[in-house]
């Protein structure tokens, strides 16, 4: 005899007549015809080998039998209604976005570049993008992703891979550079006006390096961002520390000098450990990572090109820069 329990539309209807008496009354409750319930028991005694139910002008009554798989009729019931509300609440998931949280400055053309490509190839994936330079709580649901900048990750909490060295040096506005020249290395600050973060995005980044070697009235400019502090480097009012990479995104700003090695941080992949469990943000974090650092070295690549390039002009001219 073959396992009779493989006969999930047979346990549903034996329940459904044990529970209202009659193939009747269970026909309505089924949406069923009571012609096709009746033929379903008959079935069900077959495949069993037994007989479930005395059939007489009363309804159909449970025999004993019927009375000894009762309840493991109800524990198959109630596994399957647990694994349909299991794969609604996997389907419901699905449905939710992965929100990504980063400054405003890693949402880049490469960011976006990789995200397209992703989507296009995972059209059910759908994402909310956070941005922000505060550190949301991924382990509090603020967020499933973040992007972080940092020389070390201290929440154990979260599953981190490292993405890229992030390097940052002193940079310029061309008008500038003409005006007043550029500092060749934290010697020759003196006479010069900075542009500074304020609050300091890193205790051991570029920003906290400079604050350490130049007087408050040297400062011209604060600002929260890097898009800030970009913007006033760009309208020339003194020199400000910048992401090589991002810096390539600026053509009229000049480095001064190469990024001080001290000064390197790093930037972070973090996922939240319930995200971690979506099988979605899993398959999203394997397919960005080594294309966010395949790319960014490019970026990186052009800015130090850029840099040498810059540094031939200046130390042909004299020191001067040349347009």
């Amino acid at each position: 005899m073959n396992n009779a329990f493989d006969d999930w539309s047979g346990v549903r209807v034996f329940l459904a007549v044990m529970r209202r008496g009659s193939t009747l009354a269970a026909s309505r409750d089924l949406g069923m015809s009571q012609p096709t319930v009746t033929r379903r028991i008959d079935a069900f005694e077959h495949r069993l080998g037994l007989t479930l139910f005395d059939r007489d002008t009363r309804g159909f009554r449970p025999t004993r039998d019927a009375q000894r798989l009762l309840p493991f009729a109800e524990a198959a019931e109630k596994a399957m209604t647990g694994l349909a509300e299991a794969a609604v609440a996997a389907r419901r998931t699905m449905l939710e976005p992965i929100r990504i949280t980063a400054p405003r400055l890693n949402f880049s053309p490469l960011f976006t570049a990789i995200l397209a490509e992703f989507s296009a190839l995972h059209p059910g994936v759908r994402f909310g993008l956070i941005s922000s330079y505060a550190l949301l709580d991924l382990a509090a649901g603020e967020a499933d992703i973040a992007i972080r900048i940092a020389r070390r990750v201290i929440d154990e909490r979260l599953i981190c891979s490292k993405l890229t060295d992030v390097t940052s040096t002193l940079f310029a506005s061309r008008s500038y550079a003409e005006a007043h020249g550029l500092p060749r290395s934290d010697a020759e600050f003196a006479g010069h006006s900075f542009v500074v973060y304020d609050p300091s995005p890193s205790p051991d980044g570029l920003n906290a390096w400079l604050m350490k070697r130049i007087s408050p009235d040297q400062i011209v400019s604060r600002s929260a961002d890097a898009e800030s502090v970009c913007a006033a480097i760009a309208a020339g009012l003194g020199i400000g520390p910048v992401p090589t990479s991002l810096a390539v995104d600026y053509p009229a700003m000049v480095p001064c000098f190469p990024p001080p090695q001290e000064t390197t941080v790093q930037s972070w992949l973090c996922i939240a450990p319930d995200a971690w469990r979506r099988p979605e943000v899993k398959a999203f974090a394997a397919f960005f990572a080594p294309r966010f650092r395949a790319g960014y070295a490019a970026h990186k690549a052009e800015g130090e090109r850029r840099w040498e390039e810059m540094d031939r002009q200046r130390r042909g001219s004299g020191g001067q820069m040349t347009a």
